[in-house]
């Protein structure tokens, strides 16, 4: 694919990313797998892609022993690059509605947004974004997928949620399915 298009630009010289003229979306439900760390693959990547948006919904309630919830870009080759911090976010007993999303630099957890009393969410600083765009590079040779991680602690985890990237191709063949 080939794009002659510029992106639009606010006062400040920012990019006005909006929605993305690509999003893919995933169901998953989580399955009771006892205590152990989890690797979901969610979208399968082609070429290079600037993502714009990474989030997912809760669609059913998330039971106990949630934690270490994080997002990584995974080859078959066995690297594992984190997207978000490697120690991730707790989402144990997080309810139906609620969101999580990718909302700063690698080094920063995913954000969690229970509804569990109403939230909401903005930029830590003025003009600036909620969401934190992310240049991805297929490795070559190899499947890499962008991943959902978990630790189930001690009692199994149950749930599903529904997972969401707004993309822009950078390359020809740039681009991210389910997977």
């Amino acid at each position: 694919m080939i794009f002659n298009t510029l992106l639009d630009l606010d006062g400040n010289g920012r990019p006005i990313y909006g929605d993305s003229p690509f999003r893919v979306s995933k169901e998953h439900a989580f399955v009771a797998t006892g205590a152990v760390t989890t690797v979901v693959p969610l979208f399968t990547l082609t070429g290079s892609v600037m993502v714009t948006r990474l989030w997912g919904e809760v669609t059913t309630d998330i039971a106990a022993a949630h934690t270490a919830a994080s997002w990584s870009l995974v080859e078959t080759a066995g690297a594992t690059i984190y997207l978000t911090a490697v120690g991730g976010t707790t989402l144990s007993s997080i309810k139906k509605g609620s969101i999580i999303l990718k909302d700063g630099l690698v080094a920063a957890a995913l954000t969690k947004i229970d509804n569990v009393a109403g939230a909401i969410k903005e930029p830590t600083t003025l003009q600036t974004m909620s969401f934190s765009p992310i240049i991805l590079v297929k490795k070559t040779g190899a499947v890499t997928t962008v991943s959902y991680n978990y630790t189930s602690t001690g009692v199994p985890t149950t749930g599903a949620m529904r997972f969401f990237v707004s993309y822009y191709p950078l390359s020809a063949d740039g681009s991210l399915v389910a997977a």
